[in-house]
């Protein structure tokens, strides 16, 4: 079964890494910190959240807390996702 973590790393992969598997992406590792997102990136990410999980954010989630890595990703998912 996919999960969560495993269809944002995917998203991830294909759309910021370029498809490189090679990257060793930590589940905790920084987007921001280690150049994988920028504010661009945010854009895309924010818009597969919303089209992938029935998610409407707003700007006050549209922060590091939710964004900079896989687990908080998943994690802000979990909680405001009406169906995972």
């Amino acid at each position: 079964m996919i999960t969560i973590k495993d269809k944002v790393r995917a998203f991830i992969v294909e759309n910021f890494l370029f498809g490189d598997t090679s990257h060793q992406l930590a589940d905790t590792a920084s987007l921001i910190e280690n150049d994988i997102i920028d504010s661009t990136a945010v854009v895309e990410l924010v818009a597969f959240i919303e089209d992938n999980f029935g998610i409407a954010m707003v700007d006050s989630d549209i922060v590091p807390a939710n964004l900079d890595s896989v687990d908080r990703i998943s994690s802000f998912i979990k909680a405001k996702a009406p169906t995972v």
